[in-house]
């Protein structure tokens, strides 16, 4: 992580420039004035709305209770106070809880740590950058959606917050399950770690149902994975990260829903561009999901995975586009498991193209114990000019990536 210097005197400048206020566990208060710095914190226990005339700074985490709807403005900045481990700030959504987050293209929904400048009426501050990660936490979402875990209980304590706190469940029976609406947000400069594996993502998604809408996402320099999903039946549209930390699109515990359209674009720290993994236990493990219309950029200084499919992952991957990963970048398939479901079809690979390093042939790119044609008749070497597939990046031109010409 980049060091962050002399930014004290900003922080402190920043907080004798609003007028502040702080809100109880059981507040209701929705704001109050423009321009004022709104210190959050706590449970939220009755609906509320914050409006893009402020800007609300998270002391910690701050938590949508069940049956408790947060209404979010378009233009809304949202900032995470500075704290490591337990302490760290993140917005969650806890089951049964809504956020109603309608964002558009011209005033996004901005959650930032409050270390970045950005102020009142801005779409990007000036001193941070891809490089600034784990700053605050991130957004948790956690639904009633099915999961699969070891043991085949139903539910779990989502990873990112501490077992002793008495949200973090996550998990259920209702495929429909619905968290709300979250469209053109974008999420930057967060991902503390918790411990070992356990870490707050970009976006992460727990048994999240798929009543809810997530459309128009970006994570920016976020130091663990942009967006992860734990089981959950939740489509996904328009997504895009760059400089994450650890993976791009990372997928567990039988995850059945759907990406349409989004784009990874790795950094040097970076881990697989995609990190996809079957059922934990034993529950869901012929529910599938789709990733379409991907494209993949990578950091040719790394070594890291292209795409990562483990524990008897089913899946189909169509229409991936990928490119700028180094020599030693492949698809691997990884376990007996995986295997099986690449041999037996369920593990599906099609329309692949693939802009190779060079002295890298395609059947290079495939680390497969057997059965590489399934990959290597489904894929094609192109040049830079060739490319007809992978995601419709103009979409993404109200993102902060667009702005610092990421793609």
């Amino acid at each position: 992580m980049k060091t962050i210097k002399n930014l004290f005197f900003l922080l402190t400048f920043s907080l004798i420039a609003f007028n502040c206020s702080s809100d109880d566990d059981n507040t209701t208060d929705d704001g109050g004035d423009s321009n004022e710095l709104i210190l959050k914190s706590g449970i939220l226990t009755a609906d509320e709305t914050w409006t893009s005339n402020n800007i609300y700074l998270l002391n910690g985490k701050v938590v949508v209770n069940d049956g408790v709807t947060l209404t979010i403005e378009a233009g809304t900045i949202i900032k995470g106070a500075e704290g490591q481990e337990s302490l760290a700030s993140a917005l969650v959504v806890d089951q049964g809880g809504k956020v109603i987050a309608n964002g558009t293209a011209t005033a996004p929904i901005i959650m930032t740590s409050e270390l970045d400048n950005i102020s009142f009426g801005q779409n990007t501050g000036t001193n941070l950058n891809q490089n600034d990660t784990g700053l605050w936490g991130g957004l948790i979402i956690l639904g009633r959606a099915p999961i699969s875990v070891s043991g085949d209980v139903e539910t779990a304590q989502i990873e990112g917050i501490p077992a002793t706190e008495p949200y973090g469940q996550y998990g259920g029976t209702d495929a429909n399950d619905n968290s709300g609406v979250y469209k053109y947000i974008s999420v930057r400069h967060g991902g503390i770690t918790i411990g070992s594996d356990n870490e707050i993502n970009g976006v992460t998604m727990g048994g999240v149902g798929n009543g809810t809408v997530i459309d128009h996402i970006e994570v920016v320099a976020n130091q663990d994975d942009g967006f992860e999903w734990f089981g959950g039946t939740v489509n996904a549209t328009n997504l895009i990260t760059w400089g994450n930390g650890d993976d791009g699109l990372d997928a567990d515990q039988a995850w059945s829903g759907s990406v349409n359209n989004a784009l990874v674009i790795q950094g040097s720290e970076s881990g697989s561009a995609l990190e996809l993994d079957g059922p934990e236990g034993s529950a869901a493990t012929e529910d599938g999901y789709t990733m379409s219309n991907i494209t993949l950029i990578g950091d040719p200084t790394t070594s890291s995975y292209i795409a990562d499919c483990r524990d008897g992952l089913i899946v189909n991957l169509n229409n991936i586009l990928v490119y700028n990963f180094g020599t030693e970048s492949t698809v691997r398939i990884s376990g007996d498991d995986s295997h099986t479901e690449f041999a037996n079809d369920r593990l599906a690979f099609s329309n692949w193209e693939i802009i190779l390093p060079t002295g890298v042939a395609l059947e290079d790119i495939i680390q497969a114990d057997a059965n590489q044609t399934k990959f290597t008749d489904n894929a094609t070497a192109i040049t830079e000019t060739q490319a007809s597939t992978g995601a419709n990046t103009s979409v993404f031109g109200w993102t902060y990536a667009a702005s610092q010409n990421a793609f």
